[in-house]
């Protein structure tokens, strides 16, 4: 069956169904499995990389080796599918992009404890294992994305409608209960806040109680999109405001052992780059600016300069515009241009990580003058500093740079997302799409 890029009558759906249909179904439910994906995994990535080595490597190594191998190969599939699943499971998410990172992490965490503690281990097993695993999960994944596509049947009452215009998934139009019927397998959206009729609400209940599943629609809007609708404060799972989670405590300490780790390793490059600022523009190589921090505390953050220092502005634009850099600004100097392609502009904010003023990831901070605009913008603005703003962030890889009141507001809701879902695991997709980001220059102004 070809993808349904618009919503169909459920007459239309189960016409076009077929036994291949059903089949190609199974065998995605199947290549999706947890059970079927760790035990291909574990075979594939430690006894196939240990007889290859076997066979292949002239050099024997101790049976220490041998034995720290496999325990490590063992551990780095283990950590790195816990990361694939947790990743590709969140909102946005394309596992083909996120796979690959996540097992990268997975071993070079793992070696990183071998080195370390200093165990003797096989380096080329574990990269023979690396490339095996993560090349069967590419191709596990392409297949099933190709053979099954999400499938909702919709419940055309109130703003459930509006879900259509997301088009990488299959939408079934249900105009009545009868036509709901026809597709029982399929799960249910509405919108639980459109008045729905006594027989809509009678057979919602009955359907939940029967075991489909049914969502309402704002919530799966929200889980597929990644963003939170801007109506009112939105509580977290929890039942509260705060991001109550028990790795909110410890991030702090993470945020701030990385940033000594990292300080150490790109020390060299942060001169470099501030000496090509130097010889390209006149003017500091460090620029510093006040912005809204965590709890609306102000901080001072830290940035390689990319403008020219003295760049004129209209004083007839509102308070805060000033503060926006627009696509092919002219404030921007040659070296600006690379580094904020390449990110390396946010390198002295490591300063304000080891500060504990900001984080590795969450909001970006904003000026004072645009934030203090924004509140006049747009309600319930300061929740987003109900974490510490951070280098990279949820809205930074899913819209790039903002250019008006529009764009800000679609932006706090990325960030409003951010906070109703902060956890590791959200944590370690961004840092994910924001290698993505870098390599590819996304969003860059």
């Amino acid at each position: 069956m070809p993808p349904i890029t618009n919503p169909v009558a459920a007459d239309d759906f189960t016409a076009e169904a077929s036994p291949a249909v059903a089949r190609s179904n199974r065998v995605a439910d199947i290549m999706m499995s947890t059970t079927f994906q760790l035990i291909c995994a574990l075979l594939i990535g430690v006894p196939l990389p240990d007889i290859l080595r076997k066979t292949y490597e002239n050099l024997p190594d101790s049976v220490m080796s041998y034995d720290n191998s496999m325990i490590g190969t063992v551990a780095a599939v283990l950590f790195g599918y816990l990361i694939y699943r947790k990743v590709t499971s969140l909102p946005g998410t394309n596992a083909l992009l996120n796979q690959l990172p996540g097992f990268i992490v997975s071993y070079l965490a793992v070696a990183a404890l071998f080195f370390a503690l200093r165990l003797d281990f096989s380096r080329q097993q574990f990269v023979i294992s690396f490339l095996l695993v993560s090349g069967f999960f590419w191709v596990l994944t392409f297949v099933a994305v190709r053979v099954r596509r999400t499938t909702f049947g919709l419940v055309s009452v109130g703003k459930a409608e509006t879900l259509t215009k997301l088009d990488y998934v299959n939408w079934i139009r249900f105009n009545s209960p009868q036509d709901a019927d026809k597709v029982p397998h399929i799960p249910l959206v509405a919108d639980f806040n459109a008045g729905l009729s006594p027989d809509w609400e009678r057979y919602i209940a009955e359907a939940a109680i029967s075991g489909r599943r049914v969502f309402n629609a704002k919530q799966l809007k929200e889980s597929l999109e990644g963003q939170v609708e801007i109506e009112n404060l939105s509580e977290n799972s929890f039942g509260h405001l705060a991001p109550d989670s028990i790795y909110a405590p410890i991030k702090l300490y993470i945020d701030i052992l990385q940033a000594i780790a990292i300080l150490a390793l790109v020390w060299p490059i942060m001169l470099i780059v501030a000496l090509a600022i130097k010889i390209d523009s006149k003017g500091p190589a460090i620029f510093s600016q006040k912005r809204m921090g965590f709890r609306g505390i102000p901080f001072t953050v830290y940035k390689f300069r990319s403008m020219n220092v003295a760049a004129p502005g209209s004083k007839d634009l509102p308070p805060g515009v000033l503060d926006i850099t627009r696509a092919g600004d002219q404030r921007i100097t040659r070296v600006g241009h690379f580094i904020r392609k390449t990110r390396l502009d946010e390198l002295p904010q490591l300063f304000n990580v080891l500060k504990g003023e900001m984080s590795w990831i969450g909001p970006r901070p904003e000026t004072l003058n645009l934030s203090e605009w924004y509140e006049t913008e747009i309600p319930f603005y300061r929740y987003r500093h109900i974490v510490r703003p951070g280098i990279s962030g949820w809205a930074q890889i899913k819209q790039g740079h903002v250019t008006s009141v529009d764009d800000v507001r679609e932006k706090l809701e990325y960030d409003f997302y951010y906070v109703r879902n902060f956890s590791i695991w959200l944590d370690i997709l961004i840092v994910i799409q924001t290698v993505r980001v870098i390599l590819t220059g996304h969003g860059s102004k």
